[in-house]
């Protein structure tokens, strides 16, 4: 069955230096300053560009946002929008929407924009210099508020460090990633998490496969205006035992693969 029930907005088949994907779902209280907010900074840039808007089947006015924002920019900006007829998860929406990029460089965004619109050209700025990953890594504002989120954030990447054994990667989860293009597709085809651990599956499988990686490290300000999906203390066990069950996925991986003579 599939996955996208409807395709809008402009688009052609040239080049552009950058894709940008927002994976979208229940976006409407900040989705329309946010884009406002992209827009002001790639269009002070010198790249060529298209925004790529996968909405996931958002349960709130998110979808006719988007077919306004299209509207609005229509002729000024490129941008697309995929629209899934059921729910299937952020990693499942990032990867539909990298699939339909045309830029060199791909890369998404949280929408909610705690990680600033400027680290989008810091991570094409570090790819362009010869990484094929950049991450933001994420650099937080301390507030009592946000105590409990950046203990669990700084566990989990204890933990994916001490679990998978990798210790370059030190915040897999970050919601700002940017790739190229040409070095990605193979790793993206071996995916298969569609929720949020392909945050983790992305990273450690392009360490994997030798891709040079990047972290930049950039501002995080934590959004208390909007409602949050995290469960903080029930996701961090989800997490753990996603953490093992890839561990003995990649392991076995790794023993079926050939020795070469």
């Amino acid at each position: 069955m599939a996955r996208i029930a409807g395709v809008s907005g402009g688009g052609g088949a040239e080049s552009l230096d950058l894709s940008l994907v927002l994976a979208c779902y229940n976006e409407e209280p900040l989705l329309v300053q946010s884009v406002k907010d992209i827009v002001a900074v790639l269009e002070a840039s010198r790249l060529s560009y298209e925004i790529i808007f996968v909405d996931d089947a958002s349960r709130d006015r998110t979808r006719s946002l988007i077919d306004m924002i299209l509207r609005e920019y229509q002729g000024r900006t490129t941008m697309r929008a995929l629209f899934h007829d059921r729910n299937i998860g952020r990693g499942g929406a990032v990867q539909d929407g990298f699939r339909a990029a045309r830029g060199e460089i791909i890369g998404y965004l949280d929408v909610d924009l705690e990680i600033q619109a400027l680290a989008i050209l810091a991570c094409v700025l570090a790819i362009r210099r010869g990484c094929d990953v950049a991450v933001a890594k994420r650099l937080y504002a301390f507030t009592w508020r946000s105590v409990d989120r950046n203990i669990l954030s700084k566990g989990y990447a204890w933990l994916v460090r001490r679990v998978l054994g990798i210790r370059e990667l030190t915040d897999t989860e970050s919601g700002c990633k940017f790739f190229r293009r040409d070095t990605l597709g193979p790793v993206l085809q071996q995916c298969e998490h569609m929720g949020w651990f392909w945050d983790t599956e992305i990273m450690v499988r392009c360490h994997a496969a030798g891709l040079r990686m990047t972290e930049v490290p950039l501002l995080y300000l934590r959004r208390f205006d909007k409602p949050s999906s995290v469960r903080p203390w029930k996701d961090a066990m989800d997490y753990f035992v996603q953490l093992l069950r890839f561990r003995t996925k990649m392991a076995q991986a790794h023993t079926k693969e050939p020795v070469s003579s």
